[in-house]
């Protein structure tokens, strides 16, 4: 620990290294702006450790931490965000009460259908979601959710289509 590091050292050490420690954190950061926050933190983390200023192999390690954290974070933020989106979505399994035969053929035909699909198909037909609606509550791409729903219409159409 290095106790006689004046403020104008610590200032003039923040000048001279902050445009290589910002190149550094920009490898984990989606802006400039969330690359000077690292920084910063990083060095006020470090200057609060009164750690030595020659140690800058420290400082980059400070930075490099810094930037985990946050980008460690954020992924957090985006699976509770996912999460609470997925939650929102109105979404409801149709319940059917077959009016006539072609209406019970056809929720036996839904129900026959792999899970992926058939949330697809809920999703699209019965709460009138878009595929990328969709693609943000399933966590998938909106061309998985098109892929999905294009796949569970043609099992639909072979297992309602009458043999002939």
């Amino acid at each position: 620990m290095e106790s006689n590091v004046s403020h104008e050292d610590w200032k003039t050490c923040f000048a001279q290294l902050a445009p290589a420690l910002l190149l550094f954190a920009r490898r984990w950061t989606n802006s400039r702006a969330d690359a000077e926050d690292v920084v910063q933190e990083a060095f006020v983390r470090f200057w609060r450790r009164q750690h030595s200023l020659e140690n800058r192999g420290l400082l980059y390690a400070a930075v490099r931490s810094a930037a985990l954290d946050r980008l460690r974070s954020e992924q957090r933020r985006n699976r509770r965000e996912a999460t609470a989106a997925l939650e929102q979505v109105d979404y409801c399994e149709p319940i059917f009460t077959p009016e006539d035969e072609g209406q019970g053929l056809l929720a036996a035909a839904v129900e026959r259908l792999p899970n992926e699909q058939r949330e697809v198909v809920f999703l699209k037909i019965w709460n009138e979601l878009t595929f990328a609606e969709i693609a943000v509550a399933l966590e998938i791409s909106p061309n998985t959710a098109a892929s999905r729903y294009r796949y569970a219409l043609g099992s639909l159409k072979k297992i309602l289509q009458p043999h002939e």
